[in-house]
């Protein structure tokens, strides 16, 4: 491979991770600080009799003991500082830049007075000082506290009513969650750094809380995700508000035609601008995937690439040898693959949206160049030769090969797919089996299933007393109840796909409602029909519900009911349009940390990768064989098709704006076919009589022959099939399959002249029903004459070949 066909590293694309999160600050701004309020304008003395009664005073009286020595020292520490009120003075000291080692400067101040308090009554005085409002030190510095008592000092001082009706309104399993605990311990925070009450929190307080940044697979934002799950659910935020706080501080929301180019971070001002007003113009029109779309293809791999290899390149009239250059670099790119051991390898391979990359170009330039007929003061200036020909955006080889490589696929997985069921349906029985012992066995014991010994821990942190993980025989720590989690999705994933062939996409978003009833008006019979919201093309449709797609489906209603036997309402995430869709009981969601998340793509991706694992199936080159869900897909097709449906009813159940679409997905099978045709003669032969299958007698070719004889007419020749005989009733005028010619003329005429006699002969008698049947006669005569005088005109009609005239030939050889 030549060193022209490798492009070397591209710039790393600006990242947008949270810039959904800031622009939800921008619609739901936090409450601004506050430096004076009335509790921290109070004197000393005052605040030091307010710690003196409740709710403020501590129980036992070493404890108030404590609070009050660190309370004054702290108040005396405070007044040594610049400031009106405490919280002023609390600002300008350095203490409040951070929790960790914050102690050291009150008690380095109170040396310099001669007094040693101990540290845990700075800490104890602290906490007090902030139950009273004297002081609310920022978020940050809260989040440092990792005291328990500082939660339920919050709660009784500052707000009992609001955490009290809070605490009813959330379920009992909930609050003693590990997360439970650190939801209301983020309220307290809030409350403690904003004042006001529960009910005073605001969207974006939550918004900036310290937890909620950085990634959520850590559980570091699982509390504040879960206090915000907690007010929305009261009705405490405003319609508009996010649905969930997961994944937001990587969720990037729709981005502006701006930030999809600046992404590349390109060089030529002028050029980046063209493309940002490009886009611009084609948003109305298209969806935001196509959008990112066109700016990865047009910013990215086209621009982006030039400028790599062009320095200064400011023009879209491109040397021939720059374009050629491109051209050949956007053929192929360089990944890295992993080896067995462990190690990657750097390979070259064809690029596969190639072709799509050459036609976005080339309608960029096309576009551009028909805007400045329009536009001349806005696009002239950039309207350039395209660098790219219609024929090498040609793609009907890349169709076949496309065709041929997904035929391929199909034929190698359709014959197995009854081994990933029955794999499926067995991890999910062994799955079950090793929970149910588990859940069985009393705690620190070790229970054996099907060859497997598990150690059970001997005490749990769950409301319910089963335990989360156990111990396998090597000592390593499996939760078995997210292992059968995995293999029931994995099992209801491979049955409603393979019943229904529907994208991953529409299976995310099955929801208790897609299950409909349908009556039918003859028989009263009830039929169940699956309803599939639309996805790729808009469009929605009802599949028919089978016996094994109807026990999948209520195996997993079953499972997601609640107690009192809804389906929870949960919103989803498009990937591609960077929206929440509205709240519905979806299907496909399962319980984390107890709260309700619908399953993604990557988890349903892995449980099928996990189920082939198990299978031990392998391609022709001795590879484990990956299913992708679309495979499915097109299995389901492929066999619909193969089995006898129509092509146009696979088309409408595969939700397909196109037959072709619907074909490309059938596999042929060459030997199929063949039999298929075989079968199709046998089954001819045996429905026709014996004695077709003979010798034809005189007799009989005869017969044949007086068949074309008796097709001729007055009127001309009678086009109804050998061994038919007329369905007209002789009504040879009116016929659709009489053939007429010039020469048949003058009898038209003669009929039309008569049948008009005879008409105004009707409307004088009051013969209205003969009127109009002889009309019906009229127009089918002007019809056949219209045909013959079309006839006539093509004939005598000159056709100009581009043959040159002769006086034009002597002029050019002399």
């Amino acid at each position: 491979m030549t060193d022209l066909l490798v492009a070397p590293a591209p710039l790393a694309p600006a990242t947008h991770r949270g810039e959904e999160a800031a622009a939800l600050l921008r619609a739901f701004p936090p409450r601004a600080s506050a430096t004076s309020w009335p509790a921290t304008e109070e004197t000393l003395q005052n605040v030091v009799e307010r710690l003196q009664e409740p709710p403020l005073r501590a129980d036992g009286t070493s404890a108030q003991h404590q609070r009050l020595y660190g309370a004054r020292v702290l108040l005396a520490w405070l007044e040594s500082l610049p400031g009106d009120t405490w919280q002023q003075r609390w600002d300008t000291s350095p203490a409040s830049a951070s929790y960790d080692g914050w102690q050291q400067h009150p008690l380095s101040w109170a040396a310099t007075q001669g007094r040693k308090p101990p540290r845990a009554c700075i800490d104890a005085g602290m906490l007090a000082l902030i139950c009273a409002d004297a002081v609310r030190p920022c978020l940050e510095w809260l989040c440092g506290n990792r005291s328990g008592h500082f939660r339920i000092a919050i709660a009784a001082t500052r707000d009992p009513e609001g955490f009290a009706c809070l605490a009813a309104e959330i379920p009992a399993h909930e609050r003693e969650h590990r997360y439970g605990s650190e939801a209301l311990k983020c309220l307290a925070q809030i409350v403690a750094a904003n004042g006001g009450g529960i009910d005073d929190i605001r969207v974006g307080d939550l918004l900036v809380h310290p937890r909620l940044q950085g990634p959520s697979s850590n559980g570091r934002s699982e509390g504040i995700r879960r206090a915000y799950a907690w007010l929305r659910d009261r009705g405490q935020f405003p319609p508009d508000a996010p649905t969930t706080l997961h994944h937001l501080a990587v969720r990037t929301g729709k981005i502006s035609p701006a930030g999809l180019i600046d992404r590349y971070q390109l060089r030529c001002r002028p050029i980046r601008d063209l493309l940002v007003d490009y886009l611009t113009e084609r948003q109305p029109a298209v969806d935001y995937g196509t959008l990112r779309m066109f700016a990865s293809y047009v910013g990215g791999l086209f621009w982006a690439d030039l400028e790599r290899h062009n320095p200064g390149l400011d023009t879209l009239r491109l040397p021939q040898d720059v374009s050629d250059a491109w051209k050949a670099r956007l053929a192929v790119k360089t990944v890295r693959r992993p080896r067995p051991d462990g190690t990657t390898h750097i390979v070259v391979e064809p690029r596969k949206s190639a072709s799509a990359v050459k036609i976005t170009v080339r309608a960029f330039y096309l576009d551009l160049a028909e805007w400045a007929l329009d536009q001349p003061e806005r696009w002239g200036r950039w309207a350039a030769p395209c660098p790219i020909s219609e024929a090498e955006c040609e793609t009907g080889k890349e169709d076949k090969r496309k065709k041929s490589w997904s035929d391929q696929r199909t034929r190698e997985r359709l014959p197995v797919l009854p081994v990933l069921v029955r794999t499926a349906e067995r991890r999910l029985r062994e799955a079950r089996a090793r929970l149910d012992a588990v859940d069985a066995a009393p705690l620190g014991s070790t229970v054996t299933i099907d060859g497997e010994s598990f150690t059970l821990p001997k005490a749990v942190r769950r409301t319910d007393g089963k335990p989360g993980h156990v111990l396998d025989a090597s000592g390593s720590q499996r939760n078995l109840r997210s292992e059968e989690k995995n293999a029931f999705f994995a099992w209801a994933t491979i049955e409603i796909l393979r019943h229904t062939g529907i994208r991953i996409e529409e299976l995310r978003e099955l929801s208790h409602h897609s299950i409909v009833r349908y009556k039918l008006p003859t028989s009263g019979e009830i039929v169940p029909l699956l309803q599939i919201a639309p996805s790729k093309t808009d469009k929605e449709r009802l599949l028919l519900i089978s016996p094994e797609l109807a026990d999948a489906l209520s195996a997993v209603v079953s499972r997601i009911r609640k107690a009192d036997g809804t389906v929870p309402s949960i919103s989803i995430y498009d990937k591609y349009e960077k929206t929440w869709n509205a709240a519905m009981p979806i299907l496909f969601q399962w319980a984390v940390d107890g709260e309700c998340r619908p399953i993604s793509e990557n988890v349903i991706r892995r449980s099928l990768n996990d189920t082939l694992k198990a299978s031990g199936l392998v391609d022709k080159s001795g590879e484990p064989l990956h299913f992708q869900p679309h495979d499915f897909r097109r299995i389901f097709i492929t066999d619909a098709v193969l089995n006898g449906l129509p092509p146009h009813i696979a088309q409408v159940i595969a939700g397909h704006d196109s037959i072709n679409s619907t074909m490309g997905y059938a596999a042929i099978y060459p030997v199929d076919a063949i039999e298929s045709h075989r079968a199709f003669i046998a089954r001819r032969r045996q429905t026709r009589p014996s004695e077709e299958y003979r010798a034809v007698t005189p007799e009989e070719w005869d017969e044949f022959l007086s068949h074309f004889e008796r097709r001729k007419l007055a009127l001309g020749d009678c086009g109804r099939a050998y061994g038919t005989d007329c369905i007209h009733e002789h009504a040879c005028v009116r016929c659709p399959v009489l053939i007429v010619g010039p020469t048949e003329r003058p009898r038209l005429e003669q009929i039309r002249s008569n049948l008009n006699d005879r008409i105004a002969e009707a409307e004088r008698e009051g013969w209205l029903g003969d009127v109009e049947q002889l009309g019906v006669s009229v127009a089918a005569t002007e019809e056949k004459i219209a045909q013959i005088d079309a006839q006539l005109r093509r004939k005598e009609s000159p056709v100009f070949l581009c043959i040159p005239a002769l006086d034009q030939i002597a002029g050019r050889t002399s």
